[in-house]
């Protein structure tokens, strides 16, 4: 399948329609998720067209997975969690949903379970969340 420039992330790299950044580089973007499973719930996208691992190039699933280790730590900082779960699906039968390349970064607390999915969060909230792991990553 061709990818198509103008699914939701497409146009969050755009900047048509906002997004909570946390990071940016050359070849990576991180944001909020706005249906959280957890406090802290972000995605890292590639900055270029890829639909998925599954046709991505090695380029880009390198810098995906550097951005999303170090989003990854400052998680666990900013929301003191006992670990991370990272989540990332492909195609329709896979799960994924939105057909750009994205990997979920969920931080995880000892005995708390996940929220279920397709929940929207509270904006205020997760723009403070942003803040806290903006603030981790200094």
């Amino acid at each position: 399948m061709a990818y198509d420039p103008d699914n939701i992330f497409a146009k969050i790299l755009r900047e048509e329609i906002p997004a909570n950044r946390v990071y940016e580089d050359a070849q990576t973007l991180a944001f909020m998720d706005i249906m959280p499973r957890a406090d802290g719930h972000l995605l890292v996208i590639p900055k270029t067209q890829c639909r998925n691992l599954l046709d991505a190039s090695p380029e880009q699933l390198s810098a995906v997975i550097a951005t999303t280790q170090k989003l990854s730590q400052a998680v666990m900082k900013a929301f003191g969690a006992d670990g991370v779960t990272i989540q990332q699906f492909n195609e329709a039968a896979g799960g994924q949903e939105v057909f750009h390349l994205h990997v979920h970064v969920l931080p995880r607390h000892e005995g708390k379970s996940l929220r279920p999915p397709g929940t929207m969060g509270d904006f205020d909230l997760i723009a403070e969340h942003a803040g806290k792991i903006r603030a981790a990553l200094d």
